[in-house]
């Protein structure tokens, strides 16, 4: 499943090739790929055609298009947006319209001629777990940006509303989340993957903002000190920023930003899927350790056994 940084990626290449443009026809090749738009594919099209692309948004790991209707006047906030779910394997690719289908082509958007840009959005998704709709865009409650864009435009998208600001955004409240995650008396990656606390760290950069602050994954959040939360949030920041300049992480072949490149981060990682591995810290320290993997949450952890202690009253 991607994550942040590689959604980021594929939002700033789409603000690149899409903003601005007006879509001049759309073809479902796949309706399965816009079944989550209940009113079908004749109310989806007749959404999108003729409308212009006002920016590519981005909060946590989900992603819209807020679009502004033919004829609307200049200035109006959008009422409705594109809204991309890219789940396992989904793709927004930029084509030219000579370059063949893709074999697992599902939703293809025509876009409004510009000088040197491709003319086509194509959504490719080889398991279907993706998709596209239409949903309404509605207003921020702290009047802010609704997440990371080009334009502050103050509206978030509906699906989306639940979602808290990720570590990235400039509106993130680091009191507001150090609050919150005091309150829950839980284990501290359970509180990381809690999108309502802090958005867009999933099971990858948990452990690997973990790692880099030295901190176990079953830390007590109510016994976190402020210094310890600022070193969690702070590691987290680090490490998508890094993983931001290396394009994402790729363990699939699947995972490709706009332009069909894949992410280099994988091979960066200190802690995600080195088990039995020395832990590059430690041995930087010439201390004997090595990379533990833990079942955690029907899924993996990854920790060192020396510079992440378990604490004596861990909470899984």
């Amino acid at each position: 499943m991607p994550e942040l940084p590689e959604v980021e990626v594929v939002r700033r290449g789409l603000a690149r090739w899409v903003r601005g443009r007006t879509i001049t026809g759309v073809d479902v090749v796949d309706p399965r790929s816009i079944r989550r738009h209940a009113l079908g594919t004749e109310d989806f099209i007749g959404n999108l055609e003729h409308a212009t692309v006002l920016d590519v948004v981005r909060r946590g790991k989900f992603l819209w298009m807020p679009l502004q209707a033919e004829g609307s006047r200049e200035g109006t906030l959008p009422g409705v947006a594109l809204m991309a779910h890219l789940g396992m394997s989904g793709q927004l690719l930029m084509q030219d319209p000579d370059v063949p289908d893709e074999k697992h082509l599902k939703v293809r958007l025509r876009l409004s001629s510009s000088d040197g840009m491709p003319e086509e959005l194509r959504f490719v998704d080889q398991r279907i777990f993706g998709g596209l709709f239409v949903t309404s865009l509605i207003p921020t409650p702290d009047g802010q940006p609704g997440g990371q864009g080009e334009t502050p435009l103050p509206e978030i998208a509906e699906e989306a509303a639940h979602i808290a600001r990720d570590p990235l955004d400039p509106y993130f409240s680091f009191d507001d989340f150090y609050t919150k995650v005091k309150r829950r008396k839980t284990g501290l990656k359970r509180a990381l993957l809690d999108q309502g606390l802090i958005s867009g760290i999933g099971n990858i950069y948990a452990d690997e903002a973990l790692w880099r602050a030295k901190l176990h994954y079953a830390r007590p959040t109510d016994t976190l000190r402020r210094a310890d939360a600022v070193r969690i949030v702070e590691a987290a920041r680090e490490v998508m920023g890094d993983a931001l300049a290396a394009g994402g992480t790729s363990f699939d072949s699947l995972y490709v930003n706009v332009n069909g490149d894949s992410g280099y981060f994988a091979r960066s990682l200190d802690a995600y899927g080195r088990a039995g591995e020395p832990c590059r810290r430690c041995a930087a320290l010439g201390l004997a350790s090595i990379i533990r993997r833990e079942q955690f949450m029907n899924r993996s952890s990854y920790r060192c056994p020396v510079c992440q202690p378990k604490p004596r009253n861990a909470r899984w």
